[in-house]
């Protein structure tokens, strides 16, 4: 995969992909705030799946797993300029400026179209990339810029920006059953359960009669068979999907636990 960032801060970058596809699963340690230029992407979550194309400006809040499948369109590299809005830099914001709504647990991706302040906003970012140069001080000013923008079009941004509590203890579950299918450490699932690494594998224990591992290849494998079974997919277009990092490595687990190849799942069920 050829990606390149061009970092003119660590908060301030310019993305490029130059494949014809590229595949991420991610949890952001900070809100993202990205301006898309060229080219289109796809981010599923658990309850939700978005596409965004070129003009389109959006929001992901911090701590929300995610799977981002980028696209290049009309021959031209996929290109998003993203701004990192860190707990310390929104710390230092909010330190001057009062909170309009309670913090509260973010809700999902949050899109504002091709809002003119903010396209505008970012814009203005464009000849610095091409000097490869953003003075700190002037960095400041667009970062305080873009989350003014965002306080003033959208009157209920302050219940996510100035959240900067740590993941809670959720219920354990309900998450894993929305989110199986992440490719995550295990240290992860743990960390936005709101637990401890062994105070999840014992509760995980506890709900689950089994370890995580064990649990998620079985959950993973069984979505892969329904879409196999229901929907025709091929293996290259599943593995990812469900939660592996490489066909290989799922077709052989798959063949451990059904039994058979997904080939020849696929074969009896075009017969059928």
């Amino acid at each position: 995969m050829d990606h390149q960032s061009k970092y003119l801060t660590p908060e301030i970058k310019i993305s490029c992909y130059e494949d014809k596809l590229s595949r991420t699963e991610i949890v952001f340690d900070h809100h993202m705030l990205i301006w898309f230029i060229a080219g289109e992407t796809r981010i599923i979550q658990a309850d939700a799946c978005h596409v965004f194309r070129s003009g389109d400006i959006f929001l992901i809040p911090r701590n929300q797993p995610a799977t981002i499948v980028n696209y290049p369109t009309n021959n031209q590299p996929h290109r998003t300029v993203v701004m990192h809005l860190s707990p310390a830099r929104l710390r230092a914001f909010y330190e001057g400026v009062p909170a309009r709504t309670p913090a509260g647990r973010p809700g999902g991706i949050r899109t504002f179209g091709n809002h003119p302040l903010l396209r505008s906003c970012f814009a203005s970012l464009m000849p610095y990339f091409e000097l490869n140069k953003l003075p700190e001080e002037v960095a400041n000013i667009k970062i305080t810029e873009a989350i003014s923008i965002l306080r003033l079009i959208d009157s209920d941004i302050d219940s996510v920006l100035a959240d900067f509590e740590l993941p809670g203890k959720i219920d354990l579950v309900g998450f894993m059953e929305r989110n199986y299918m992440f490719n995550m450490p295990i240290e992860r699932f743990g960390y936005l359960t709101g637990r401890s690494l062994a105070t999840f594998k014992r509760d995980f224990k506890k709900a689950f009669q089994t370890t995580p591992q064990r649990w998620l290849t079985k959950k993973r494998l069984e979505l892969a068979y329904y879409n196999f079974k229901e929907k025709q997919l091929k293996p290259v277009d599943v593995y990812f999907a469900v939660g592996f990092e490489n066909l290989s490595h799922f077709s052989y687990a798959f063949k451990k636990h059904f039994g058979y190849n997904p080939t020849d799942l696929l074969a009896n069920s075009a017969v059928l």
